[in-house]
């Protein structure tokens, strides 16, 4: 479905109405927005209805789109965070409670494999799940989203020092939390 044609070029298109423009938009940056409202949210639902926010805000907006003035990735990832945590604080504490049953897919490997990878990603997901709400970001931001340190620091409003910064603290604190589990069993 993919058309080739640049993001910015999409935009002049979806702002000119054209449905086929927005769907290969979507297609394009769905997975990623998902998951950075997921890492933020916890919840596959709240980072779904995040999703379709952003979306919706992409295809009103789209008309009013200057190609050059910015990375259209870059504005999307901080739209996205400021519409996760814009509902994350709507729905207040108790409302983030982190689904376990969510983690990014992967090819199916043997069921015993399978297993394996299914129980270490649970172990990855709750630990991440219990890095403080800026790592956490910063992770998705650079991992699971594959910006580079300049574009994340952007989207999150911070220094490179500082996005860097935070990368080594919480892969720190991933570190030592999946080798406590390790030491537990």
């Amino acid at each position: 479905m993919d058309s080739g044609d640049t993001d910015d070029r999409l935009l002049q298109r979806i702002g000119a109405g054209e449905r086929q423009a927005f769907a290969v938009l979507t297609e394009r940056h769905l997975d990623r927005v998902y998951r950075l409202a997921l890492r933020v949210l916890g919840r596959s639902a709240d980072a779904e209805e995040v999703a379709q926010e952003v979306f919706l805000q992409v295809w009103q907006r789209a008309d009013r789109w200057r190609p050059g003035r910015a990375q259209f990735s870059t504005w999307l990832y901080r739209v996205t965070l400021n519409r996760a945590l814009d509902y994350r604080q709507r729905a207040g504490p108790e409302h983030a409670v982190w689904d376990e049953s969510v983690a990014p897919g992967d090819p199916v490997p043997p069921a015993e494999q399978a297993l394996e990878q299914a129980a270490r990603r649970q172990q990855i997901e709750r630990a991440l799940a219990e890095l403080p709400l800026n790592q956490r970001t910063a992770m998705s931001l650079t991992y699971d989203s594959g910006l580079s340190n300049a574009a994340a620091a952007q989207v999150m409003q911070i220094s490179v020092k500082a996005l860097e910064a935070l990368l080594v603290r919480a892969r720190r604190a991933l570190r030592e939390r999946l080798a406590a589990e390790l030491i537990e069993k």
